[in-house]
C-alpha cells in the first residue's frame, strides 16, 4: 500500500483517503464521493478496528460485508479499497499509541474510556501508510472529526480535513451501520434522537430559547415520549472547535447526544445556531 500511493506521488496525483469499518450505507459513499470531486485516487479503507472498542463492547458482532462492501465502493468511486489485517496494523509487541489531551476527556471519552485512542492511533497509523493530501470524515461522529483535526494540526500532517454533512434516512435517524440491530418497531423509535434535535433547533430559533438546562429538559422528553425505556448517556451543548461547555446558546453551538436504545447505543448531534 505504501509503495503504490508513492508511485501516485511521483505522478503527481493527489490522494483522497476515506477510512470505514465497513458495512457501508449511503452515509459512508456520500464520503467517498466527495473525496472523488478533490483527489484523482481515491482509497478508502475497510478495518473493524479493535483498539476503539472497550471489552464490554460490540466488536465480535460488529456487521460485515466485505464482498458487499467492495461492490458498493466500486460504485460509489473508490479507485483502492485497503483491507489490513489486524496483525497487520497491530503486530506482535506493539507499543505506540497516539492520544489527544483534554477534549478526548468529555462526552464520548466518558461513556468509551481509551475510545479515542483507539481511533487516533489507527487513523495515524492509515496516514503514514497511505500519505493522503486529503481526508474525508462524517459530520455524524463530530466529536471523533475534531479530535482528528486537532491530531492532524499538533502532529503537521499536511492532509486537507473535510468533515462531510450526516446523511439521514428519510425520517431524519442518521445513517449508521448499528441501525441493524433494530427490529422494526425499535428502528421506528429511534428516531427520537433527530426529533429531540429538531426540537431544540427550532426552540433557538422561534422561541429564542438560550438556556442549555431547558433545551436538554425538552429534549430528554421528547425522547421519552417516543421511547420510554431509552437510556440517555449525555446531552451536551459545546463550543465547535474546542468542545467547551456552553452555559448559552451562542452562534456556532453543536449539541451532541447520545443515547441507548434497546441495547444498541446511537450518537447524533445539529448546530443549534
Amino acid at each position: 500500500m505504501q509503495i503504490r500511493c508513492r508511485q501516485f506521488v511521483v505522478q503527481d496525483k493527489k490522494i483522497g483517503l476515506v477510512p470505514t469499518m465497513g458495512f457501508l450505507h449511503d452515509g459512508h459513499l456520500s464520503l467517498v464521493k466527495t473525496a472523488r470531486l478533490y483527489a484523482d485516487i481515491v482509497v478508502a479503507t475497510i478495518f473493524v478496528n479493535p483498539a476503539q472498542f472497550a471489552p464490554h463492547e460490540d466488536f465480535d458482532r460488529y456487521p460485515r460485508d466485505e464482498k458487499g462492501d467492495l461492490a458498493k465502493l466500486k460504485m460509489a468511486g473508490a479507485d483502492i479499497v485497503f483491507i489490513p489485517r489486524v496483525q497487520d496494523i497491530y503486530p506482535p509487541d506493539f507499543q505506540t499509541s497516539v492520544t489527544v489531551d483534554k477534549i478526548t476527556g468529555i462526552l464520548e471519552g466518558i461513556s468509551r474510556p481509551g475510545h479515542f485512542k483507539g481511533v487516533t492511533t489507527i487513523v495515524a497509523k492509515l496516514f503514514n501508510i497511505i500519505r493522503p493530501d486529503l481526508a474525508v470524515f462524517g459530520m455524524k461522529d463530530f466529536q471523533q472529526a475534531t479530535v482528528l483535526k486537532k491530531m492532524v494540526n499538533d502532529l503537521d500532517y499536511p492532509i486537507k480535513m473535510i468533515i462531510a454533512s450526516t446523511v439521514r434516512e428519510k425520517d431524519g435517524l442518521a445513517m449508521s451501520s448499528r441501525n441493524k440491530y433494530f427490529n422494526p418497531d425499535q428502528r421506528k423509535k429511534a428516531v427520537c434522537l433527530h426529533h429531540a434535535l429538531v426540537s431544540a433547533k427550532k426552540m433557538v430559533k422561534n422561541d429564542k430559547i438560550s438556556n442549555p438546562k431547558l433545551l436538554k429538559n425538552r429534549m430528554i422528553q421528547i425522547i421519552k415520549d417516543i421511547c420510554p425505556t431509552a437510556n440517555i448517556d449525555y446531552i451536551a451543548f459545546t463550543d465547535p472547535v474546542t468542545l467547551a461547555a456552553m452555559k448559552q446558546i451562542k452562534p456556532g453551538c453543536i449539541c451532541s447526544l447520545a443515547v441507548r436504545l434497546y441495547k444498541v447505543r446511537l450518537i447524533d448531534n445539529m448546530k443549534l445556531l
